[in-house]
């Protein structure tokens, strides 16, 4: 199965929603996926004319998308019967901006499961450096 088609599996989102285009590396404890920025992607043209810079929040949800599949993969929720959803975003840290051309490094690391919450970290980075950390949970619905 190819990378994406990999995550499709396991997550709902789809285009124009979707902020992941591949997986790097996966254990049981983390997963690391990626994102190339080309520059065509529809919130450049506003966010901000002449100065593009990919909204933070977008930047949060690749981080989210990605705990989802690293959810799926501990076998916390089915594939394709359940939904994991944001329950709390906790310590966002945005340390740069990502801009087009940028191919953004998505790390989540799974802390502990909690009933049907899971706690996680993630961190993003463009050519090693980081622009954004966050801790959040996600509960299975």
């Amino acid at each position: 199965m190819a990378n994406l088609e990999k995550i499709l599996a396991f997550i709902p989102q789809r285009p124009p929603f979707l902020m992941l285009d591949g997986l790097i590396d996966e254990t049981s404890e983390s997963v690391t996926t990626f994102k190339q920025l080309t520059g065509s992607e529809d919130w450049f043209k506003g966010h901000f004319p002449g100065n593009p810079v990919m909204p933070g929040v977008l930047m949060c949800e690749a981080v989210f998308q990605t705990g989802a599949y690293l959810m799926a993969r501990r076998g916390e929720k089915s594939e394709g019967t359940q939904t994991a959803v944001v329950t709390r975003i906790q310590s966002a840290k945005f340390k740069n901006m990502a801009r087009p051309g940028d191919r953004l490094e998505i790390k989540v690391d799974f802390v502990e499961m909690l009933a049907n919450a899971a706690f996680m970290k993630g961190k993003v980075t463009v050519e090693g450096k980081t622009i954004l950390t966050i801790e959040f949970a996600a509960a299975i619905v």
